[in-house]
């Protein structure tokens, strides 16, 4: 598919949730030609549909980093000088996919780096073992050694999701020497071998796990996979940490526990709403430690990310086959 606008014609071009004011710089958007005019957002307004469409109208091409604004069907119907939308990585579900392609509409995509996440896991499990946050900061305010670390090794990580992030968890969790056992819906004994875990069932990797790490891929089958149940056999030294995404877990019942202090504490990146809520439940819990979703927010992420952007970008202009993403999310192809 090549370009829908005239050569030549003068093109507006958003550039959506740059909250760190970090896109200019990790891309060359001097690339583009002189007709192609780039806009620079670093503040999220989808709360406000209408507010939201009024901010978009003008544009014909939209840059979208995955999962920050929500492009759905009532809105992308109020944009009809759109002519192309491209966002990172192949799987956006804050996108009405289908239906911009009915418009005519195509939605294409980036790779991605797919370290980030395990390594931000891993962080945060390590905060949480050692009470950096608490000591940290504790230390500023002229406090001197306010709490007792967590070991690692000998203790049982639970990894419930053993996929791409998974695995990489599982073998730092193995380095480490913990015990790793993982789960589920479909994993096998020898792929869970294959990466340096003993399969175990749902009940025993919730009951036996000291510190439980989320990374399952959202799906229909997953959404809302991890519910009260599951939590509540949970031991009450064992930590729950989700770098996932916020929709596998029954949100109410993890509040609920981490109010009640039955479990130690979680470690969360990925909300149901983000930005978060200033009257979040989550706030107030002094037992969570929080991070605004950072698990890809990266250099070398956003190097990739705003680099391909650009490129589709180009491609598109100069009538060149682009990277669609199927509306089916599964698969991408080329036109």
């Amino acid at each position: 598919m090549s370009g829908a606008a005239i050569p030549g014609t003068e093109l507006q071009l958003a550039v959506l949730d740059d909250y760190q004011g970090a896109a200019e710089r990790c891309a060359d958007w001097s690339r583009l030609p002189p007709h192609v005019k780039p806009t620079f957002f670093h503040e999220n307004v989808s709360a406000d549909r209408e507010a939201l469409v009024k901010r978009l109208l003008p544009f014909d091409i939209i840059c979208l980093m995955r999962e920050r604004t929500r492009l759905d069907r009532e809105v992308l119907s109020g944009l009809p000088k759109l002519k192309l939308l491209t966002t990172s990585a192949m799987v956006n579900a804050s996108v009405d996919i289908a239906f911009a392609h009915e418009r005519g509409v195509p939605v294409c995509g980036t790779g991605a780096i797919e370290t980030g996440t395990p390594e931000l896991t891993w962080a945060l499990l390590l905060a949480l073992a050692r009470n950096l946050t608490g000591e940290a900061s504790g230390l500023k305010a002229g406090r001197w050694q306010a709490s007792v670390g967590r070991d690692l090794y000998g203790a049982v990580l639970g990894v419930v999701g053993l996929g791409r992030v998974g695995s990489r968890v599982a073998a730092v969790g193995k380095a480490f020497g913990m015990k790793v056992l993982a789960w589920s819906q479909n994993l096998t004994a020898e792929r869970a071998a294959a990466c340096g875990a003993q399969l175990a069932s749902r009940e025993q990797i919730f009951s036996q796990a000291d510190f439980l790490t989320l990374t399952l891929k959202l799906s229909n089958r997953t959404m809302g996979i991890i519910g009260a149940q599951d939590l509540a056999r949970m031991k009450p030294s064992a930590c729950f940490i989700n770098t996932a995404r916020a929709q596998l877990v029954d949100e109410a019942a993890l509040v609920e526990v981490l109010r009640e202090r039955r479990i130690a504490g979680a470690a969360i990146d990925v909300f149901l709403q983000e930005p978060l809520p200033p009257d979040h439940p989550y706030r107030s819990l002094d037992n969570v430690l929080l991070t605004p979703h950072i698990g890809y927010v990266t250099h070398d992420t956003y190097a990739q990310f705003y680099g391909e952007m650009l490129d589709n970008v180009l491609a598109w202009l100069d009538g060149n086959p682009i990277r669609v993403i199927d509306p089916t999310h599964s698969h991408f192809r080329l036109i």
